[in-house]
């Protein structure tokens, strides 16, 4: 995640907050029953994750997890790969020096990966492996595992403000990117697979990105910009073409730098003055949405709403009329979000309702994602307080992606109550984009109406064919598959 400083204002404090927080962010409008609720979950920087056993890094992960559904999250996105390395058994890297220094697998064994998206899936909650495409190291001071690629081929790399790239001009990198996603994406049940915003890397001012190399035996005679940018779009491509090979339902995305382009420099582009994915990063995201190489953009807007060079309100607006046939989340940067006071006439004590509120009434965007998720389990600001009680204190279901699949799955059979808990039946899955994966309990007080749109009647997202009873009433079921169509309801069962 790229963190953008910016000068914070003076908080406002007034009582109208606790006022204004009880109002119409309660109803069932603003609390919507399709919706992407995201948080990134970092490995990089993390070196606690070697410092603790085995046991307290799977207590650690059960307690994050636990925190975030209780704020009402339903995805989380875990980095796998933060530095061409992995926290999870890789056939091809090293384990990563964030859990293991040495690069040997973790005493006693066990697989991050593994063991996050089973305790997810039992909360209900998607996991998207987050990785790295390019990165290496992330400091000078850094040193590369004697078991990575780096020192077999070294004349794959390249070396830019003292830190270690694969050079994305070289088609065996994106080969061995291609080979380093198909091997998660066979072996690890995983609903995504996600690049962060770092492809060629930030610049840095009077330093060339040193690919001479590797553009006089592959630029053919194409301006050096846009031949970057043609490597990055093969590898989106590729990746992308190479997921939908072998489990077609799980999704790709990416979270880019909040700004495509400038309006300045481009009429599509958005009405900001700052650094631009495409001209700067050589990240075209706006054509891979337009080609369907992904499936989801998390634009990363880690500004406050009235920033003078990039303005959150503008961006939010402008995401919304660029990208409508892909999904469109917004990256939101907690600490800045709740460390600003809100606009004028409300000035609130955050910009965190104004900035969910904008997004939910942005046609095209589906959601939020929070950076980083530490912040939300923490409850920076009272973040957590504020999601749970008010922005997100109904279950969202996390939005349908129709291209992948269109059909329902099918209905829940064998509706009964046994022991004190509800009981059903569903087919066994078959490996397909049509398997029955999650179950959505609701429950209502009267008999008099049905209303599955009404996401105040959901009580359980889960994967098990069970739940405990939560009262009497009248309980329906229904089925998620594994692009989150939902099936038709069962009959009612009247609890008394």
């Amino acid at each position: 995640m790229k963190i953008n400083h910016i000068i914070i204002l003076p908080l406002v404090l007034t009582a109208v907050f606790a006022v204004l927080l009880a109002s119409a962010a309660d109803s069932i409008a603003a609390n919507p029953k399709r919706e992407f609720r995201g948080a990134w979950i970092q490995t990089v920087f993390q070196d606690q994750w070697s410092k603790r056993s085995t046991d307290e890094n799977k207590r650690y992960i059960r307690d994050e997890l636990d925190k975030l559904h209780q704020t009402g999250i339903n995805a989380v996105f875990f980095q796998v790969r933060p530095q061409s390395d992995a926290f999870y058994a890789s056939k091809f890297e090293p384990w990563s020096i964030f859990i293991s220094p040495d690069g040997q697998a973790p005493k006693p064994y066990w697989d991050p990966l593994e063991y996050i998206i089973e305790q997810a899936h039992a909360r209900g909650m998607e996991l998207h492996a987050w990785l790295n495409p390019y990165r290496v190291t992330s400091g000078a001071k850094q040193q590369v595992s004697k078991k990575h690629l780096y020192h077999k081929h070294p004349e794959r790399f390249v070396k830019y403000d003292g830190k270690i790239y694969f050079d994305p001009g070289l088609p065996e990198n994106r080969k061995y990117i291609c080979q380093i996603v198909a091997d998660i994406v066979k072996r690890y049940d995983v609903d995504g697979i996600h690049f962060d915003d770092y492809f060629y890397p930030y610049p840095v001012k009077n330093i060339q990105f040193p690919d001479s190399k590797s553009y006089a035996r592959y630029g053919k005679g194409e301006k050096r910009d846009d031949w970057r940018r043609e490597n990055v779009n093969r590898l989106i491509d590729e990746v992308s073409r190479q997921i939908a090979a072998i489990k077609p339902w799980v999704r790709f995305g990416v979270s880019p730098f909040g700004i495509w382009r400038n309006k300045k420099n481009d009429s599509r582009g958005s009405d900001t003055n700052g650094l631009e994915n495409y001209d700067a990063l050589y990240a075209d995201v706006i054509l891979w949405a337009e080609k369907g190489w992904i499936d989801y953009l998390i634009p990363q807007l880690y500004w406050e709403l009235e920033h003078p060079r990039a303005s959150y309100a503008t961006l939010v607006d402008w995401w919304n009329s660029i990208c409508g046939n892909r999904h469109i989340y917004i990256g939101q940067h907690v600490e800045l979000t709740m460390k600003k006071c809100d606009i004028a006439p409300s000035r609130e004590a955050s910009q965190l309702r104004t900035k969910i509120d904008l997004t939910r009434k942005a046609n095209n965007i589906q959601g939020n994602c929070w950076w980083p998720a530490t912040a939300v389990t923490r409850n920076y600001g009272g973040i957590a307080d504020s999601l749970m009680a008010h922005h997100q204190h109904t279950v969202a279901l996390p939005p349908v992606y129709r291209w992948k699949s269109a059909g329902k799955p099918e209905t829940p059979f064998d509706l009964h109550a046994e022991h004190g808990s509800l009981w059903w039946s569903a087919p066994v899955e078959a490996g397909s984009s049509d398997d029955c994966v999650r179950f959505v309990v609701y429950r209502f007080d009267k008999d008099d109406s049905f209303d599955l749109d009404d996401a105040s009647k959901i009580i359980c997202v889960t994967p098990d064919n069970h739940f405990k009873l939560n009262g009497p009433g009248y309980y329906v079921v229904t089925s998620l598959d594994r692009v989150n169509n939902e099936s038709l309801p069962t009959e009612p069962l009247h609890i008394r």
